[in-house]
Order: C-alpha cells, then sequence, then structure tokens
C-alpha cells in the first residue's frame, strides 16, 4: 500500500520545454475570471481613494475642517485657498510663475472647482476620463510648483498619483463600484466618448 508521502506530486505551475524553457500552464476561465474582477476591484479602489483625496482637499480648504486648513482661512470665511502655498511654498523655476497669480479671485475659483469636479467625479465613477486628464493635469502643475521635490531628484507623489489616474482613464474603472455604465449610456456621453 502507497502512504500519502511515497505517492508522486505534480508541480501545475511550471514545466520544461524540451528546450530547456519553464513553461506556465495556461490560466483557465475561471483563473482568468477571478483575474479580472480583482483588477475592477483595485482599480476602482485607487479611483474612490484619489476621487476622496481631491474632495477632501476641496472641503477641508472651503470649510477649514482643521486638517491643513484653520476656520480662519476657511474660502467661505474669505480666505484664500491659493495664497498660502503659492505665495510661500513654491520653488525652482516656475517659483514666479506661480507667485504671480497666489490668492487671485480666478486662480482661487479655477483650483477650487477644478478640486470638486475632479473628486465628484473621481468618486462617482462618471466622467472618469476628463476627470483623469483634469486631475493629472493638476497634479503636474503642483508637482511644477517645487521643483526639484525635496526627497528625490525629480520623483513625488504627484506625478506617480498622475500616472495612476493615466491608468484610471484607459480602463472602465467607473464602471466597478461607480456609476460609469450608467454614464456611458447618456445620449451625449454616446457623442463624445470623452466624456466617458
Amino acid at each position: 500500500m502507497t502512504t500519502i508521502a511515497e505517492r508522486p506530486t505534480i508541480d501545475r505551475t511550471a514545466t520544461t520545454t524540451a528546450r530547456g524553457e519553464i513553461a506556465t500552464p495556461a490560466e483557465t476561465p475561471r483563473e482568468k475570471a477571478t483575474r479580472e474582477k480583482a483588477t475592477r476591484f483595485v482599480l476602482a479602489g485607487l479611483r474612490l481613494a484619489l476621487g476622496w483625496t481631491f474632495l477632501w482637499a476641496f472641503l477641508d480648504k472651503t470649510f477649514g475642517l482643521g486638517h491643513e486648513t484653520t476656520t480662519a482661512q476657511a474660502w467661505v470665511n474669505g480666505g484664500s485657498p491659493t495664497k498660502g502655498f503659492l505665495g510661500h511654498a513654491v520653488a525652482g523655476p516656475f517659483a514666479d510663475l506661480y507667485r504671480s497669480f497666489a490668492g487671485a479671485a480666478w486662480a482661487d475659483w479655477l483650483f477650487m472647482l477644478g478640486l470638486a469636479a475632479i473628486g465628484t467625479a473621481l468618486v462617482l465613477g462618471i466622467g472618469t476620463r476628463i476627470a483623469a486628464v483634469a486631475g493629472a493635469l493638476l497634479l503636474v502643475m503642483m508637482w511644477t510648483a517645487v521643483l526639484p521635490p525635496e526627497n528625490n531628484p525629480f520623483m513625488d507623489d504627484h506625478l506617480i498619483y498622475a500616472g495612476v489616474l493615466a491608468v484610471l482613464a484607459l480602463t472602465a474603472a467607473g464602471d466597478t463600484l461607480g456609476l460609469g455604465r450608467y454614464w456611458a449610456r447618456l445620449p451625449l456621453v454616446r457623442r463624445l466618448p470623452v466624456l466617458k
């Protein structure tokens, strides 16, 4: 009688071809479906996280929730969401450009509307493409405001977030845990796919 320990085991993860190359077995339909589902949920999680990052910045700067913006500095209390950072914290080759419009009403409004629209679109999963492009542009501008970054010659979290937004723009990231499928059915969105 053969015991379990004596039975030969079969390694189903890899085999060796006649030329000595390692060949992995083909993915089963179930494995593929599981991987695709996991990918959709990871992308949805990243979309929600970045959306909340933009929305939180909008809410904190608008109402002075005390995390980064005090109540006295809140936009609703007359504070400027761009004056502090652009007026004092910018550095590098574009510092003078950014300082020139620090605290300007048009800059405040554009910045705050951008934060709110990008954050809302990402959280809801609607207009993900255009929100991702606008968000990436905003993040790259924020990156250029502090060149070179403090802890690296060129790379920082703004560029990484912009890259993640590019991935979200190229996938249907708004369909999972979002309203992307419903949004895509709207006549205007069908006519202008850039709005997906």
